[in-house]
């Protein structure tokens, strides 16, 4: 299992979608989408209480088609069993709210729709706690071939209502992506791999 640094923040309101980066700085969806482009990285999203507001954000960028795979919102428990293949004992023993849940959910959107990259949420929006967890609990889990292990997370202690929650974690798995992008070899270019995939030009 990948390392689960915490961080903490406050979902902020505002106009659009931005990604905060662990540094503070603001991580937009084209800043994401212009990277998978340049690496001629596809992506894919498996969410849980974000509900397919991470792959929104993202397909809201002109020339997202070229990288983004699509996204499985398996909101139900047992769908990230059935659909994403998490390991049920896992689910059994833990419940959804869990990093290692995180991880599993984002090597099955890989696997499911054949994604090179793919991101993962799941935790309580709240207002009330949930699965033993208090509302703001948070895993973002990445899954690529390039990452140490394959896969890794980060739990969040995140403030604010439940749309704001909902908002932040959507923030925080941008950010996670371009993180995870800019791990790649070569800084996240790979001509071979651009070739392969011959990501066209934005039109």
């Amino acid at each position: 299992m990948g390392a689960g640094p915490v961080v903490t923040g406050q979902g902020v309101a505002g106009q659009g979608v931005a990604g905060q980066g662990v540094a503070g700085r603001v991580v937009a969806p084209q800043e994401v989408v212009a990277a998978l482009r340049a690496g001629g990285v596809l992506v894919a999203t498996a969410e849980s209480l974000t509900g397919g507001l991470v792959c929104a954000a993202l397909v809201d960028v002109p020339g997202a088609s070229a990288v983004v795979r699509g996204a499985v919102v398996a909101y139900a428990t047992e769908l990230k069993a059935s659909v994403l293949g998490v390991d049920a004992g896992r689910l059994a023993a833990t419940g959804p709210v869990d990093g290692e849940v995180a991880e599993q959910m984002a090597r099955g959107a890989r696997r499911v729709l054949g994604a090179d990259l793919a991101v993962a949420t799941t935790g309580v929006a709240g207002p009330d706690p949930a699965d033993g967890h208090p509302a703001g609990t948070v895993y973002v889990g990445v899954a690529a071939d390039w990452l140490p292990g394959g896969a890794r997370h980060r739990r969040l202690a995140l403030a604010g209502d439940r749309a704001q929650v909902r908002a932040s974690s959507v923030d925080r798995a941008l950010a996670e992506l371009l993180t995870a992008l800019a791990a790649r070899p070569d800084g996240g270019h790979d001509e071979e791999h651009d070739a392969e995939h011959q990501v066209p030009p934005e039109s």
